[in-house]
């Protein structure tokens, strides 16, 4: 498992709901920001590639995901230069791995 709920369990305060909640608008928002993301790297549109990456940072650090949240930021950070459009297309394909297990991971252990 590549994700861990302490940080949603923390704020929930033992509130399931809460919880379901924050899992379904992950589920509904991170794999559109992610289609996007990779539109955007296709068209080297480099301004939705610094937004999308920024936005998808916080949901997966929410989910304790760490490595996905580094590799986030590092797309966002390149995202401010023309030039690493290399290096984006080299980091996106583990952000989307590690987003689609997460997704497939919740799904199935949530019932979603």
């Amino acid at each position: 498992m590549i994700y861990n709920l302490d940080k949603i369990n923390e704020m929930a305060e033992g509130d399931q709901d809460f919880i379901v909640s924050v899992i379904s608008v992950f589920l509904e928002e991170v794999p559109t920001d992610l289609e996007g993301l990779e539109k955007a790297i296709e068209s080297e549109d480099y301004e939705n590639v610094y937004k999308l990456a920024h936005k998808i940072k916080p949901n997966v650090d929410l989910l304790g995901m760490e490595q996905t949240r580094a590799t986030a930021l590092e797309i966002e950070t390149l995202g401010k230069n023309v030039s690493n459009m290399h290096e984006i297309k080299d980091k996106f394909p583990m952000l989307k791995k590690d987003v689609h297990q997460v997704i497939s991971e919740l799904k199935k252990d949530f019932d979603l």
